[in-house]
């Protein structure tokens, strides 16, 4: 037996493997949010995810060891997606700059990580402490990314008082503007509505910060 072929990984099997995985976890996510907008996410188990999915609960729990992750699948996104945009600046692009363009872009595309979730999972959201909790510490964990990112940009020591604040502020304002698209959500309001409303309130907003970071951490 050729001992170098039989360790050898088949791409072919690994894909259809990773595959199988994204296409498992996907299935559960999306019967997990049928149920929790039906039902309620407190009043929801996790038994009842299993049997909608057809899978074990501990294959439920493999995929999404906290039950809140089932509702906020998308919180990597949401906690590195400023620190991402300034990453990503263009030459002579300030951090300031990055960021009011990426909001901007992300309310025109009506994308959901920004707030555009739909009504009935806005209401799920507002309607469950556990996730209105988890929902505030994710905002609190995007500013710490942020911090993080505009120290680096500007070649400061971690935890540096002046990216800490920068990354305070500009995450204030997304703070803002994210939970006044769930109130306009809520409200009734349609997403193209939705967008004709913020983005003159977004640049009003973003303009209050302008004179103290308009500036701040240019590539």
């Amino acid at each position: 037996m050729d001992i170098e072929s039989s360790t050898t990984t088949d791409p072919a099997a690994t894909g259809l493997r990773e595959a199988k995985k994204r296409e498992t976890r996907q299935l559960i996510s999306d019967r997990a949010t049928g149920l929790f907008m039906a039902q309620g996410f407190e009043r929801t188990t996790i038994a009842e995810i299993a049997d909608a999915a057809r899978v074990a609960k501990k294959t439920v729990t493999n995929y999404f060891p906290r039950k809140e992750d089932l509702a906020l699948d998308h919180q990597d996104e949401f906690v590195t997606g400023l620190a991402r945009a300034v990453a990503a600046r263009e030459p002579g692009e300030s951090a300031f700059v990055a960021l009011r363009r990426a909001f901007l872009t992300a309310v025109a595309a009506h994308d959901p990580v920004a707030g555009f979730a739909g009504p009935e999972f806005t209401r799920m959201i507002a309607e469950s402490p556990t996730l209105s909790a988890c929902l505030r510490g994710l905002h609190d964990q995007r500013e710490q990314a942020l911090a993080v990112a505009l120290a680096a940009a500007t070649d400061a020591a971690p935890g540096d008082i002046t990216a800490r604040t920068a990354a305070s502020l500009l995450t204030g304002v997304h703070r803002v503007l994210f939970r006044r698209i769930l109130d306009l959500t809520l409200a009734g309001h349609t997403n193209p509505e939705i967008t004709a409303i913020l983005e003159p309130e977004a640049t009003r907003a973003f303009a209050l910060l302008e004179p103290a970071l308009a500036d701040y951490a240019r590539a």
